[in-house]
């Protein structure tokens, strides 16, 4: 059972409970993550609740949720003009704003890859290859210059728009899980088993680290306890996504997903036959297990602790600091990969020739292999349709969001069953304590 953990107090001025927005990773993935953005500033359009202020004092992100997550923070002054900023970003997303995805980059990252791949490390040690990653990031970097205004993080704590961004990052040198945080002063780092934070200036380095897919991008060198080091993404061994919103005082934590909770079998899929999986089949096996188990047994573990607090009773709990938290999860009702599995020729042919030697194509007998694409389509087909699931999602959840910040509805919905909602799993509020 995880480690338990008395709920800091908040430290904003607000009457408002403290609360908290986790966006997790997964590459494109994270344009879903847009659409239930909107939804939700549609929403507190809809009943009257733009005067209360960022509805997020405290935002934590990972991989490309870290994206997501920073620019969120940079504009939280004006949250519903930052998420309609990011909306248009992501749907008119193109690879080329990401990763170089021209013939000449490709054969200097992708096409070595393939050359070690087919000829071996020992052609790679005689030619004294030393290739850092698939796909080149910096015009990533560039992109975050434009969109993600840190400097004005310092000045929105001061002001109390912001009690805290959080970006997590995996750390190559030591093996540990690192959070970076930079917000209120009154906010104190923590330290639990593999995984640790560090009060820092977050800038877009940190945002590169915490993004870069392994194999895919290249990792990114931050100094840490007066050393540099190198970082991956921060999905790598992250056991506990929700923990660092309540070390960092939330009361209530809202998490957007970037995948099923729990896939079911799709048996719309053709088997493979006896046939060996392809490399991507393998990859993207890896890149899910990576970007969405760890939120799943979390959930799971906050649900067995929410039922054993249950047990203890009333006077007992009142008589402790501990407090409950209150939990909304959306996440996709579909899988990400069916719906990636359709835009692969969107892809730059470049980047689709390099994947397709790993068995990542378009025809249906090969839709298993399109898991791995999923996460490398920046492109504005994929993206617009992961954002308008990510807005049918989260109007499923209406009642609940509502709920969740104590808005009135002026269109309450009759209660409807979400066939997607994984069974024994409650989607709706749910008290925990922190592990």
């Amino acid at each position: 059972m995880p480690d338990a953990l008395a709920t800091p107090p908040s430290v904003t001025n607000s009457a408002l409970p403290a609360t908290a927005l986790i966006l997790t990773g997964g590459g494109a993935r994270a344009a879903y993550q847009i659409g239930v953005l909107e939804t939700i500033a549609d929403l507190r359009k809809e009943v009257g609740a733009m005067d209360q202020g960022n509805p997020f004092p405290i935002i934590g992100g990972t991989s490309a949720g870290a994206l997501n997550a920073a620019a969120l923070a940079c504009g939280c002054d004006d949250f519903d003009a930052t998420v309609r900023m990011l909306a248009n970003v992501w749907r008119n997303f193109h690879a080329n704003q990401v990763y170089r995805a021209d013939h000449i980059s490709m054969l200097r990252s992708g096409a070595t890859w393939l050359t070690l791949l087919s000829l071996g490390w020992l052609l790679a040690k005689w030619r004294r290859i030393r290739p850092r990653s698939l796909l080149d990031n910096r015009p990533l970097g560039e992109l975050l210059k434009q969109l993600v205004p840190l400097e004005r993080l310092p000045e929105l704590i001061r002001q109390g728009h912001l009690q805290a961004l959080a970006v997590t990052a995996s750390s190559y040198s030591s093996g540990e899980h690192i959070t970076f945080f930079e917000g209120d002063k009154r906010l104190m780092p923590w330290v639990r088993s593999q995984r640790r934070s560090v009060r820092d200036k977050i800038t877009h380095a940190h945002l590169l680290a915490s993004s870069a897919i392994p194999f895919v991008f290249p990792a990114t060198g931050l100094h840490i306890d007066g050393e540099l080091a190198f970082f991956g993404d921060g999905s790598m061994r992250q056991s506990a996504p929700i923990a660092p919103a309540i070390h960092l005082g939330a009361e209530r934590v809202l998490v957007v997903g970037a995948g099923r909770i729990h896939e079911p079998k799709n048996n719309s899929l053709p088997n493979n036959n006896g046939h060996y999986p392809t490399l991507a089949q393998i990859a993207g096996h890896a890149l899910s297990n990576i970007f969405l188990d760890a939120l799943s047994v979390d959930v799971e573990r906050i649900r067995r602790i929410n039922q054993t607090l249950r047990l203890v009773p009333q006077e007992l709990r009142s008589a402790s600091n501990l407090r409950p938290i209150d939990l909304l999860l959306i996440s996709p009702s579909q899988r990400l990969d069916t719906i990636a599995a359709r835009h692969i020729d969107e892809l730059p042919p470049a980047v689709r020739n390099v994947l397709g030697g790993v068995g990542v194509s378009s025809h249906a007998e090969d839709e298993k292999g399109a898991a791995l694409a999923s996460y490398l389509l920046f492109e504005q087909g994929y993206t617009r349709e992961l954002m308008a699931l990510g807005q049918a999602d989260a109007m499923r959840q209406r009642d609940e969001i509502c709920k969740f910040f104590g808005w009135t509805d002026p269109k309450p919905q009759t209660k409807i069953v979400v066939a997607t909602v994984t069974p024994g799993l409650d989607r709706r509020r749910d008290p925990l304590r922190l592990r």
